[in-house]
């Protein structure tokens, strides 16, 4: 797949994962969109490693979009984790 595929993918499993994990985020669109296109790359390479398999088979193809979804969520769980720990650590 293409740079151009990658991001499409990213940036609608990133509102996917927004979607899944409703809440507040701090950056906004911009982030949760990066937070997309990183969390596909993620999730593709953990599907490789963890369960051995060719996660990133094409556009079109069920485990590439799951592998995108997953990642993303780590990865939106991940940055809440660390920037609500940064906020909070604001008002004290």
């Amino acid at each position: 797949m293409g740079i151009i595929a990658w991001i499409i993918i990213g940036l609608l499993a990133g509102a996917i994962a927004k979607a899944l994990m409703p809440g507040k985020d701090p950056g906004g669109i911009i982030v949760t969109m990066l937070i997309g296109i990183v969390g596909g790359l993620l999730g593709g390479w953990l599907g490789k490693v963890i369960f051995g398999v060719d996660s990133i088979d094409g556009f079109f193809d069920l485990s590439t979009w799951i592998a995108a979804i997953v990642g993303s969520l780590i990865l939106l769980f991940i940055y809440r984790l660390v920037v609500g720990r940064r906020s909070s650590h604001r008002h004290a």
